[in-house]
């Protein structure tokens, strides 16, 4: 009998909780119908934290996640004294403005958010308060384990969990879309590992230099996937309301630039593929370019006639402008520079983006400056992309943010032929080799660069600052067979005792980027330049005695080596 009594007792208990959960569903449903009218009549989302996927690296580094927190919500029809909440609450919860909360209480409805996110000590406050008709709720918050060190790729949301910057926004259907729960990460093309060499290493340029702020991005010529992009000032996307406006920009992206010498990059593949110039031809640099009242001059002028690669390794403007005419001027110029994309606003996973500036009319005066990187600004990654087309395989291709998969190549139309991308890797070669890039010669790896120093415009675009200049050098290694592009630009850096005073981008920017490319070129896997490929490329040209046109003193010259034909 006692046996008996204590499974009917069991029995018992186990219906009791079966009708219970039963009855629970409906009972949960009309609360959460009565809880989503009530966040309607405050003007909120019925769901304030979507799940958002976590973001991870290329390696699987966690880079953004999300973190169960507590909320404070108040149901107005069961708050015995509004006034005497409202003071207690904002006694007890920091930010809590007394006068808006105790409006909104007095309002009425059944629901009101006090405080979203709140800490172990203000939950314990309000514990100890015991308000009739306060309560908590579980909440979902957006955590960066990383801080600042991913902040212009990651973005940031809001907090109702919405993306209202960088990946969080532009990719925020990949990332709350289908089922919540169990969603796999999103992977990007990002190499945690590579993201703080970079950072660490223009970091210290900006400090050194003293510069305004700078960027610094790793582009893979294969894949055109982001392995690295960095934007200084930065901020901690875990608190973005504390970055003042400066810090939130993505230099990289978010902002054009005349990006000076470097663009000598595309004036030369743009010459040599139009058929006209070849590695061979020869243009005077004897004296300043006249055309019409403008004069152009070298700030590293030879005073003499110079070689195509002369021209690109000394980085003469004279030279480049004749060149730009030499394969037809305005009406090639133009249709090449939209080909690789340098004339439209990028469209990219992020949405900090700006169109580029370019010239309203296509003149003979324009087509020389822009030849030389000067009355045309683009950002940095739009830059960068460029050069990946024009070192690489030939093809135009936009950048990459998402992890695309082993031996992923990106389909695109062909901008240069294969002879081309071989002249300009040369080129970029002894840049680094004999040239204004000497900087950004690298210890194992053979890199291939150009320098690049501009002029910054002044903020009502009217002329230029007077001593303020946008510095950078572009480099790809290694150079044979180029896997990376590595850009770095300083904005407005000051000359130091390491530069004997020089602030061009061969001297601030081109140390940044051998830098980079010594310490992550082993992280990226890629081998060492064999000596024999070094040697390869030292037959190509032709070391030669020249006179300077000023100095009349011999100096060092060189030109490519013919070919037997």
């Amino acid at each position: 009998m006692v046996v008996g009594f204590v499974f009917a007792a069991a029995f018992l208990s186990l219906g009791i909780r079966l009708v219970d959960l039963a009855t629970r569903a409906p009972l949960e449903a009309a609360r959460s119908s009565t809880r989503g009218a009530a966040l309607a009549a405050e003007g909120v989302s019925d769901v304030p934290d979507p799940r958002r996927a976590d973001i991870v690296d290329r390696q699987g580094h966690l880079l953004a996640t999300n973190i169960v927190t507590l909320s404070v919500t108040a149901d107005p029809a069961k708050v015995l004294d509004a006034r005497r909440t409202a003071v207690a609450l904002a006694g007890a919860l920091d930010g809590v403005d007394e006068a808006d909360l105790l409006r909104r209480l007095e309002r009425g409805g059944r629901f009101v958010w006090v405080k979203r996110h709140i800490s172990p000590r203000e939950q314990a406050a309000i514990q100890d308060l015991g308000l009739p008709g306060v309560a908590f709720t579980d909440s979902e918050m957006r955590a960066y384990p990383n801080g600042n060190l991913v902040s212009h790729v990651l973005g940031f949301v809001d907090i109702d969990n919405q993306g209202l910057a960088g990946l969080e926004y532009g990719l925020q259907r990949d990332l709350v879309g289908g089922e919540a729960e169990g969603k796999e990460p999103l992977r990007l093309a990002l190499d945690l590992r590579v993201q703080e060499v970079v950072h660490d290493q223009l970091a210290r340029a900006v400090t050194d230099f003293r510069a305004l702020g700078g960027c610094a991005l790793v582009l893979d010529v294969h894949s055109r996937e982001l392995v690295s992009l960095v934007s200084l000032p930065d901020f901690d996307p875990n608190h973005p309301e504390r970055a003042p406006a400066d810090a939130r920009t993505n230099r990289c992206t978010g902002n054009v630039y005349e990006l000076g010498s470097v663009f000598k990059i595309v004036t030369s593949a743009m010459a040599l593929e139009s058929g006209r110039v070849s590695l061979y031809d020869r243009f005077d640099a004897s004296e300043p370019l006249k055309i019409g009242r403008h004069t152009i001059r070298d700030d590293h002028g030879k005073w003499r006639v110079l070689a195509v690669p002369e021209i690109f390794a000394f980085s003469s403007n004279i030279g480049t402008a004749q060149m730009a005419f030499a394969a037809g001027g305005p009406a090639v110029q133009q249709p090449f520079l939209e080909s690789l994309g340098l004339t439209d606003k990028p469209k990219l996973d992020i949405p900090e983006t700006q169109a580029p500036l370019v010239p309203a009319k296509w003149i003979d005066i324009v087509s020389a400056t822009v030849s030389y990187g000067h009355g045309i600004a683009v950002a940095p990654l739009q830059f960068a992309e460029s050069v990946a087309a024009l070192v690489g395989d030939g093809r135009f291709a936009r950048t990459r943010f998402l992890d695309a998969g082993e031996g992923a190549a990106p389909s695109g139309p062909r901008v240069v032929s294969e002879e081309t991308v071989q002249a300009m890797r040369l080129l970029l070669w002894l840049t680094v080799d004999r040239g204004t890039g000497t900087n950004g010669h690298t210890q194992g790896y053979l890199v291939g660069g150009k320098t690049g120093t501009a002029d910054k415009p002044a903020d009502d675009r009217r002329g230029y600052e007077r001593g303020a200049v946008i510095a950078s050098f572009v480099g790809a290694f290694p150079i044979d067979q180029p896997r990376y592009v590595v850009m770095v630009t300083l904005d407005e850096p000051q000359g130091n005792d390491s530069t004997f005073g020089w602030r061009y981008g061969g001297w601030t920017a081109a140390p940044v980027v051998a830098d980079i490319v010594a310490i992550a070129g082993p992280l990226l896997g890629v081998e060492p330049t064999r000596p024999a490929i070094e040697a390869s490329f030292d037959r190509q040209m032709h070391t030669i005695p020249v006179v300077n046109g000023r100095t009349h003193r011999e100096e060092e010259g060189f030109e490519v080596v013919r070919l037997a034909r």
